[in-house]
């Protein structure tokens, strides 16, 4: 790491600090505070949708993916989003978006109390934000090792330097600070996205190399499937996807409440499920060339960092650095405001009578201590991330295994054909998955596919089949959903005219 280099990492941490406390004066209420008042302009809700999907794991653990295997990490790791995302504009952004408007719904949990019942949304929520906690420290560990195969930096310091910034612009500024750091981010990451994958091409011998380099890469690179990860796999992860990035995982549903009508969502959701099929191609040709550049690595997952460190001239390895900072610091504010949500609104009226009666102040205020403590215990787990089995393993079986039975009852739950299927069936859905998971994974050893499909077929099979023979169905579900139901089929104002 040169001077300019750490010139301009410290440049952007600087600039996201000063936009939490810019965004800070914007934030009134609780409701500003985690979904910005309803008020998001649908681009920057839709970047801040793409922005807030992935971290610096894709340059740590899916590049080492890349490297060893070649592309079929974009088409389960990424493609399969798209797709997932691009069903979900008309499943799931608008259904998201009218709960706010007509039920007043601030937390991707809230209205799982009048579809189920407490204990259901208890469950859930606890489980989640459990879960949350070691997704998160994944990506603080992952960046922590970009940071210190850049410039020598210990792994705690890297934690707690990436950490602390975030932490300050996320407790302040809430979901605004989130999606404008977005903003800013996503143009920082484009910057160091072009810079690299022009370097390398110059190195490939100009702009031929899009196409003459495939020839060159070692065998089986080029093909979408391999033995570990096969068509079962890419299958599975696309339904994984559909239910994880359209609200299962509960920071991205923040960004259809927050925008302000059905129809911004919904362009907003497309938006991002056109992002996440085009611009990681844009992110990973690099790593896909990495074996051409530095083979016989031993370590596959430093494959980025060690070709740009060759390859990049001083200060624009700081600018490849702050655009992979940018991945996860987009990722983490945007969990830990979606946490804060579900632990402010959801589960601290449940354990604590006296947080039933905050007002709008003491409600903000109990957002903001929340989101510092949840980023301050990741931190501290990130620390421990490979006694855990390290960022692939937390990531690809724990949070994709795990999120699928958490989803389930979430998001089809929001479904009007689902309506028959009540807090039993989502309970008994929600238990089987982590059980058939915990079986899988801790007492048979199973593979990958079986290990992340598993779960949640279970899940979806115990929850569509106990609503077929033992319906759960009432009156007040049924007008819930049907008002969903009607907006979620709302036309833009360019056709209604």
């Amino acid at each position: 790491m040169h001077a300019l280099d750490w010139a301009m990492v410290v440049v952007y941490f600087g600039l996201m600090v000063g936009i939490g406390w810019w965004s800070h004066r914007r934030v009134k209420t609780d409701k500003d505070f985690f979904i910005a008042g309803g008020r998001m302009p649908w681009w920057l809700a839709g970047i801040s949708h793409h922005m807030s999907g992935y971290s610096a794991v894709l340059f740590v653990a899916y590049a080492g993916v890349a490297y060893t295997q070649g592309i079929t990490v974009y088409f389960w790791g990424f493609a399969s989003i798209g797709i997932g995302v691009g069903i979900g504009a008309w499943l799931f952004a608008t259904r998201w978006n009218q709960l706010r408007e007509k039920f007043g719904v601030a937390s991707p949990l809230e209205f799982l109390a009048r579809r189920f019942n407490i204990p259901t949304q208890q469950a859930l929520a606890w489980s989640g934000a459990s879960l949350k906690v070691f997704d998160v420290a994944s990506k603080w560990f992952a960046v922590s090792i970009l940071l210190q195969s850049y410039a020598g930096v210990p792994i705690l310091w890297g934690i707690l330097v990436t950490g602390t910034v975030t932490l300050i612009y996320c407790t302040a500024g809430g979901l605004w600070a989130d999606a404008l750091t977005d903003m800013g981010q996503f143009i920082v990451q484009a910057l160091a996205g072009i810079v690299m994958i022009w370097v390398v091409l110059s190195n490939l011998g100009g702009i031929s190399g899009l196409w003459t380099m495939w020839g060159q890469l070692p065998a089986g690179h080029t093909s979408p499937i391999t033995s570990e990860y096969t068509t079962v796999f890419l299958l599975v992860y696309v339904l994984v996807k559909t239910l994880e990035y359209n609200g299962g995982m509960w920071n991205l549903a923040q960004r259809y409440m927050a925008s302000p009508s059905s129809y911004a969502a919904r362009r907003g959701a497309l938006l991002s499920a056109a992002l996440y099929l085009i611009w990681p191609l844009v992110l990973m040709f690099p790593m896909f060339a990495a074996p051409l550049f530095i083979p016989h690595l031993e370590d596959p997952t430093t494959a980025y960092a060690v070709m740009s460190a060759q390859l990049l001239p001083a200060g624009m390895i700081g600018l490849v650095l702050a655009g992979m900072f940018s991945h996860t610091m987009a990722m983490v504010a945007s969990d830990a405001n979606a946490i804060s949500a579900v632990i402010t609104r959801d589960m601290l009226p449940v354990m604590w009578r006296k947080a039933r009666d905050f007002g709008e102040r003491q409600r903000l205020r109990a957002g903001r201590i929340t989101t510092f403590s949840f980023i301050a215990l990741t931190m501290i787990v990130a620390t421990q991330a490979e006694n855990l089995g390290g960022v692939l393993s937390i990531v690809v079986s724990w949070v994709a295994a795990l999120m699928g039975p958490i989803s389930v009852p979430l998001l089809l739950g929001m479904l009007p054909w689902f309506r028959r299927s009540g807090p039993r069936a989502a309970l008994i859905s929600w238990a089987g998955g982590l059980v058939t998971y915990a079986l899988l994974y801790y007492g048979m050893d199973a593979s990958e596919t079986a290990t992340v499909a598993s779960p949640i077929l279970v899940s979806l099979t115990l929850f569509i089949g106990l609503g077929a023979v033992a319906s759960e169905r009432t009156a007040e579900v049924d007008g819930m959903l049907d008002e969903l139901d009607r907006a979620s089929k709302q036309r833009s104002p360019a056709v209604t005219r």
